[in-house]
Order: structure tokens, then C-alpha cells, then sequence
């Protein structure tokens, strides 16, 4: 089986990261996502110690974002994902993509990328 080094959660909030784009992917505004896409409320400490882990795995990487006057003066932690975050998210998608063409009810459909 390949091993695609994420958990559920993982690999939501490292897609919403990518969905988001360079500006946008800070931990609130990936909580918020996550609850619009998903319809379940997610607490702000569980994005951000999860983004933590997948920096430290080397799937994301983060810089301060600059000052602005709506957090007053704060800067934002923006996160972007790297190559191997990219790759790793397209290894978990094609081996599920594998799996659920081997289910019957779905095996003769094409279409399924």
C-alpha cells in the first residue's frame, strides 16, 4: 500500500492552502474555509498546530505576512505549499483515485481523474 503520509485533516487544510493562494492562506482564514467547505466547525488551535506538523514534515512553509491595520499592526503567518507538499497531495489523491476504481459499483465508470 502506499504510504501517503497524511491524515484526513492534513490533507484538507493542505489543499485549502493551495485553494486560497499566497495571500489568503493564514490560519483563520483557513479555518473559516474549512468550515464553509465542509459544514464542521474546526478550532482555531487545531488548524494551527496542524499546520505546524505539516511545516515540520516539509509540506508547507511560512513567512510572516506584513503589518496591517485591521489586526492592529499584527502581521499575519501566511503558509504556502512546497513541491513536496504538492507531490504528497497528488500521490494521496491518485492512490485514491486507484481505489475507488477498483470498487465495483464504480469500476466501469471513466471519468473518475
Amino acid at each position: 500500500m502506499i504510504e501517503t503520509r497524511l491524515g484526513e485533516f492534513e490533507e484538507v487544510l493542505l489543499l485549502l492552502v493551495g485553494i486560497l493562494g499566497d495571500e489568503n492562506s493564514y490560519a483563520f482564514r483557513i479555518a473559516e474555509e474549512f468550515e464553509s467547505q465542509t459544514g464542521r466547525s474546526v478550532s482555531i488551535g487545531a488548524v494551527h498546530s496542524t499546520l505546524d506538523r505539516l511545516e515540520g514534515k516539509g509540506f508547507l512553509k511560512s513567512e510572516m505576512g506584513k503589518p496591517t491595520t485591521e489586526r492592529g499592526g499584527r502581521r499575519k503567518r501566511i503558509f504556502t505549499m512546497t513541491a513536496l507538499g504538492k507531490k504528497v497531495v497528488k500521490e494521496s489523491r491518485d492512490f485514491k483515485v486507484a481505489l475507488w476504481q477498483q470498487y465495483p459499483a464504480f469500476s466501469g465508470l471513466s471519468g473518475i481523474n
